[in-house]
């Protein structure tokens, strides 16, 4: 699976530093977990069950800056089913 167009612009958003975000998109349900400077690192994208655990596929974000904080390498890797 890939992460569309449309789910990468809302990944690419700044959101509360290292807090664990849940929305609904489209017809799935997205989990996101952000570093300390807001920037999601994880997604989990899927079905929530009752308890709100994600069942369907994780994501990993390699975001790489320079010393000036420029963003070098922005690339979100698929890490299979969860």
């Amino acid at each position: 699976m890939k992460i569309g167009e449309r789910l990468l612009k809302q990944l690419n958003k700044k959101y509360e530093p290292s807090k664990l975000i849940k929305f609904q998109f489209g017809r799935y349900d997205v989990a996101t977990k952000t570093d300390e400077e807001g920037n999601p690192i994880l997604a989990f994208v899927g079905k929530a069950d009752e308890r709100g655990i994600i069942k369907g596929d994780q994501f990993s974000r390699k975001l790489l800056k320079d010393a000036q904080g420029a963003v070098m390498k922005d690339h979100w890797d698929y890490k299979g089913k969860v």
